[in-house]
């Protein structure tokens, strides 16, 4: 059975790492920054997983959820990264979670699947990493289609809505 109290205690750990928190200054989609479009894809993918049936390691992919975007540089300044940013990310994020946190090999895995179908070389085998890769297009898409007009507003929500995993 899964233990939410130590999922809330993973992830209250992790929202508030100081290596964490540099992502706060990668900007993502319209606005958003990679530390709260992370936490908003764990928020989605742990809610969904906790409604399958089937038996998941649902700890390898709150890391997995959380430092998935974990690459540390903006690719829209950086013109040598810009080029490959999209398929080559996934792969410098699990290396340096496995670095930083030591995440399992499991999920730096879901980790560098996430990209697909954009990265056709690492297909999501398992049901962890297919949850990463839909709960991210999903919350990347809603951001990327969010109006700039009320980004403050929406960041402001945003922000209050990742404090804890699990709602009360």
């Amino acid at each position: 059975m899964i233990d939410k109290s130590q999922l809330s205690q993973i992830y209250e750990s992790l929202l508030n790492n100081e290596n964490v928190l540099k992502m706060k200054e990668i900007p993502m989609h319209r606005g958003s920054n990679c530390y709260l479009h992370s936490f908003r894809v764990a928020k989605r993918a742990i809610r969904k997983a906790l409604k399958c049936k089937k038996e998941l390691d649902v700890e390898a992919l709150l890391y997995a959820c959380i430092l998935h975007d974990y690459y540390l540089y903006d690719w829209r300044v950086d013109k040598a990264k810009r080029k490959h940013h999209l398929s080559s990310h996934p792969y410098l994020a699990a290396e340096q979670a496995h670095r930083d946190f030591g995440i399992s090999e499991f999920s730096m895995q879901i980790i560098t699947s996430h990209m697909w179908p954009i990265n056709t070389k690492d297909f999501p085998r398992s049901k962890e990493a297919r949850l990463l890769t839909w709960s991210d297009k999903a919350i990347a898409t809603r951001e990327a289609l969010t109006s700039k007009r009320f980004k403050r507003k929406r960041m402001d929500k945003y922000y209050s809505s990742i404090k804890t995993l699990f709602d009360e």
